[in-house]
């Protein structure tokens, strides 16, 4: 059994890049032995055509089974201000099923006072976010940090209550000290070509994610995407040792964003499982009861 964290679907089929439908999600869930998925909804216009959380609220009510919804606010939303009553926005979605905030992916920096602002309002609020992250600020998506996650962890400081999920490759890319900058982030051309520098290396010294995870209780992993299969599979001495030591802290996820996407860690962590390699216990919060407590199921 997995419940996958953070995926994507569309109800109507769009246009040019093909995020799933729920039918093709479902489809593709059957032979991967998925039980319930968060489908976090895509509302900033730096990564795709804005979805409304309307159309996630409208699958999850026909699915109710298999899909959670989360809802997601852009920090501009509401008059552009840094002092914008996101809070009450954040609130009806609650009210309606919503269970977490994301993905949030607008092209700014961790610190600006309008991402503070909505960090604020989901901790008022209580419920846990999610960023995509960049390594640069124009020509791509996602929330902008320096190398060593410093935006970050002053955000971790600043909300102490507001679960913030490390998601992406400019997170996942810091699991190792980094050798050169490249080794974080996945770059985009002027013309929207993906670069990256995924490293294979054993970790041979601790970068900055499990140095944060051990320092801030209110940091977890979202597991989902090949930055973070990447980063768990490049040294499978330290990548097991990683999952148990934040076991609790850790999410099965696939961000599915098209129908024949590759997703590799639910074999991984069967396979690690089988070894031995991770424990029964590690296995299970991972796949599933971690998401268990965090949705309140």
């Amino acid at each position: 059994m997995f419940i996958d964290i953070h995926t994507h679907a569309y109800r109507i089929t769009p246009p040019m890049y093909q995020f799933c439908t729920p039918e093709q999600l479902l489809k593709r869930y059957e032979t991967m032995k998925v039980d319930l998925a968060v489908i976090l909804p895509i509302v900033s216009p730096e990564i795709y055509f804005p979805q409304a959380v309307e159309d996630v609220l409208e699958m999850c009510d026909k699915w109710p089974d298999r899909f959670v919804p989360y809802c997601n606010i852009d920090p501009r939303s509401m008059y552009n201000s840094p002092f914008s009553p996101l809070d009450r926005i954040m609130e009806h979605y609650k009210s309606l099923g919503c269970r977490g905030i994301g993905e949030i992916m607008p092209s700014y920096s961790m610190m600006d006072l309008k991402m503070q602002n909505l960090f604020a309002c989901a901790e008022k609020v209580g419920l846990p976010v999610v960023c995509d992250g960049t390594g640069q600020m124009k020509g791509d998506f996602g929330v902008y940090d320096d190398p060593g996650l410093p935006q970050l962890e002053y955000t971790l400081l600043a909300f102490p209550k507001l679960k913030i999920f490390g998601h992406g490759s400019i997170f996942w890319g810091e699991i190792a000290k980094l050798e050169t900058v490249g080794e974080r982030t996945v770059f985009f051309t002027p013309y929207g070509r993906q670069v990256a520098h995924f490293p294979k290396t054993p970790v041979e010294e601790e970068g900055a994610v499990p140095k944060l995870m051990r320092r801030y209780p209110n940091l977890l992993g979202d597991l989902s995407d090949p930055c973070a299969y990447n980063a768990i599979a490049r040294d499978d001495h330290y990548g097991p040792r990683f999952l148990s030591e934040f076991a609790d802290r850790l999410y099965f996820g696939t961000d599915m964003c098209f129908e024949g996407m590759t997703v590799e860690l639910d074999s991984l962590l069967l396979s690690w499982r089988e070894q031995g390699k991770i424990s029964e216990s590690t296995f299970r919060k991972i796949a599933y009861e971690n998401a268990e407590k965090l949705l309140g199921l």
